[in-house]
């Protein structure tokens, strides 16, 4: 093992199952067990599983927790009652994109879910602007994350629980607290997938009860161990942004397609001044989903051109297994972004034509 790279809680249990490792995020996580079509397929058919331990929690609590929030976040925090969550994002004050996060309204406050690469990042960046009465505690290496995905989600977990109720009830961005085979977890309807799914915070003596637990109820209905391959084309089907590809420091929410987690009539916020001059210009250019009309497989750094001129860049692509064929996500100018517009991707020194199209790209998730 590498110097510095961390394990999950779950390491043995993925070599075990005979999972590629690869390092990502400073943790060694699984890319893929079966193949990553496989894995894909049995998310969108029937249910998986995944652990998204190097996901970050940060506890904030105190009598200012909601107010500093509102000055960190760009949503609108007061929308958040207890019981549900939130989809935000924290800017700089130029507006570019520290982290897009999941905020959950807690009993005694709130736990805010970072990208693995952010952690310490956005704790610091908390930290700096902390106010006396806002307390921030940073308990990612206690906390295991497992998300459960795909249409049999919900009758998977309903195995697992001797009073299902809390989850047959529970709606798209709602969490409850409940036991999973006898181990206490906040249960959230969350995902990264486009599909009915539910994402688990569990304290770490219960994790491998549970995730165990998970594979045995679920092995009569198709389950499969999930790794970051499949969780990477599922999310890209939705159009759903991955940080450090498709959002960064130097985007902002507005050209990102993120205009509608942003709420300048809120109030203050860092980042609002700038936000509200691109809304007041209009971004130069928008993040776009793109098919392929030709064989051909989009990735990462990819030119785009139409009519002959350079019009953006790939920031994501993938092939689809869900719609067979090559799909992708990029910043392009204002003027080629409308669906239907015909454009072309530079794949290994030729132009093979393309699409942008109105995301999402897999329109027949169950997520709602």
């Amino acid at each position: 093992m590498a110097h510095g790279v961390k394990r999950t809680f779950l390491y043995e249990k993925h070599l075990d199952l005979g999972a590629r490792m690869i390092p990502f995020a400073g943790f060694e996580m699984p890319l893929q067990y079966s193949g990553i079509i496989e894995e894909h397929t049995a998310v969108r058919s029937s249910v998986g599983v995944f652990d998204l331990s190097h996901m970050g929690e940060l506890e904030i609590s105190g009598p200012g927790a909601k107010a500093f929030l509102q000055k960190m976040t760009i949503n609108d925090v007061s929308e958040v009652t207890q019981g549900q969550a939130q989809y935000t994002a924290m800017c700089l004050e130029d507006g570019g994109i520290i982290d897009d996060c999941v905020l959950y309204r807690l009993d005694n406050g709130y736990l805010l879910v970072a990208n693995a690469v952010n952690i310490e990042k956005d704790f610091h960046w908390l930290k700096e602007h902390m106010q006396r009465d806002t307390r921030l505690v940073d308990v990612s290496r206690e906390t295991t994350l497992i998300a459960v995905q795909g249409p049999k989600s919900r009758e998977l977990l309903t195995r697992l629980t001797t009073v299902p109720e809390p989850l047959n009830t529970l709606e798209y961005y709602q969490h409850k607290t409940l036991a999973l085979d006898g181990v206490e977890v906040l249960c959230a309807r969350t995902g990264y997938t486009g599909e009915l799914g539910f994402e688990l915070y569990i304290k770490e003596d219960g994790t491998k009860r549970v995730w165990d637990g998970i594979l045995a109820a679920g092995s009569a209905i198709g389950i499969r161990p999930i790794g970051l391959g499949a969780r990477d084309t599922l999310r890209l089907e939705m159009k759903y942004c991955l940080y450090g590809n498709d959002i960064d420091e130097t985007t902002n929410p507005l050209e990102a397609g993120l205009g509608w987690i942003t709420k300048p009539e809120k109030g203050d916020f860092v980042g609002k001044k700038a936000i509200l001059n691109v809304r007041k210009e209009g971004p130069a250019r928008r993040l776009v989903g793109f098919e392929m009309t030709e064989v051909g497989i989009p990735r990462k750094g990819y030119i785009l051109s139409a009519k002959g001129e350079e019009i953006g860049t790939v920031t994501s692509g993938c092939y689809s297994p869900s719609l067979r064929r090559g799909i992708g996500m990029a910043y392009v100018r204002k003027d080629a972004s409308r669906p239907g517009t015909p454009i072309e991707v530079s794949i290994r020194g030729r132009s093979i034509h393309a699409e942008v199209i109105r995301a999402p790209f897999w329109k027949k998730g169950t997520v709602n």
